[in-house]
């Protein structure tokens, strides 16, 4: 946890072309795996808990543990308020509320397919936002990496899986994807001016902040239960996703540029396909296999980095 907490280290908006060092791509791999295990356990949630209740009891479950790392932080200044406040309703009441929405109205494989894009909508803004350089190799990597997603998960996509996806769950799905996507380049810029732990803490308490009322008025209009699986499908998604998943991840974001840290997750719905053969019987065949074969050539690809020249400009 002090390196998640180390405050002075920088992060430049420019990716840096160096190799990515044998401990990030293991934190990379650990966080796939927290991360893909996200939407079964949702899923199991869901079975008796309604969206936005299990969001709320989620961050409500992350933010006590997140505030213990403020202790002995720099406060957030006053005038970072308005934009850290916006990061956490776009991440939480924007992103984490669609994809809870998406969830419960997709396929698992279908499901898996639009949150893949995450990666590919991360990449775009951080060309754009953080000015970084995307190889055409990264870029070929990326789209291997996809196509791979889809072989992965079209084993499942049969006539049981399109029938349980909804009109507008695919819709939920995609805002949530390009939400989440530019809340995490949005938040390399504010935590390298304001600090990892402050702004990821805080802009989850304005996130929440903001969906407590429309969860109140959920839970006071739908008749659900309150199970132990659901609860601790909550405390997975509040404890290893949000708070040390977000810390992991923030922490990535300062050696590894966006571009590959964001195509290791395409791993994500590998982990994610496998926990759901084991929980809902899910099929994994060769179909299976050789698209987690695609999934890591592109990786393979994506990852690889340009040695600076004699002479560049380091």
């Amino acid at each position: 946890m002090s390196q998640i907490a180390n405050e002075t280290a920088s992060l430049s908006p420019v990716a840096v072309s160096r190799p990515v060092s044998l401990g990030n791509f293991g934190a990379m791999l650990l966080l796939a795996l927290v991360w893909g295990l996200s939407i079964p356990v949702t899923k199991l949630g869901l079975i008796t808990m309604p969206p936005l209740t299990l969001t709320a009891i989620r961050f409500a479950v992350a933010i006590p543990f997140m505030m213990l790392l403020l202790i002995g932080k720099e406060p957030l200044p006053w005038k970072a308020l308005p934009a850290v406040a916006s990061l956490g309703v776009l991440g939480i009441g924007v992103g984490q509320v669609a994809q809870t929405f998406g969830v419960a109205g997709t396929s698992a494989s279908i499901g898996t397919i639009l949150s893949a894009t995450i990666p590919l909508f991360i990449v775009l803004f951080a060309m754009i936002r953080l000015k970084q350089a995307v190889s055409i190799s990264q870029i070929v990597g990326v789209v291997a990496a996809f196509a791979g997603i889809v072989v992965v998960a079209s084993e499942n996509a049969g006539d049981a899986g399109v029938a349980g996806t909804t009109a507008l769950g695919p819709i939920w799905m995609l805002v949530s994807a390009l939400a989440v996507a530019f809340y995490y380049v949005w938040s390399v810029e504010l935590t390298n001016r304001y600090g990892t732990v402050v702004v990821a803490t805080w802009s989850t308490v304005f996130g929440f902040v903001a969906l407590v009322p429309w969860a109140g008025w959920e839970a006071r209009h739908t008749s659900f239960e309150l199970t132990g699986q659901a609860l601790g499908a909550a405390a997975y998604l509040g404890l290893a996703v949000t708070a040390a998943g977000l810390f992991l991840w923030l922490r990535i974001l300062r050696d590894v540029p966006a571009s590959i840290a964001a195509s290791v997750q395409y791993l994500q719905p590998v982990f994610g396909i496998a926990a759901s053969a084991i929980m809902f019987g899910d099929k994994i065949g060769p179909q299976f296999l050789a698209g987690v074969a695609l999934i890591l050539a592109g990786l393979a690809m994506a990852l690889r980095v340009r040695s600076p020249k004699q002479g560049d400009a380091s």
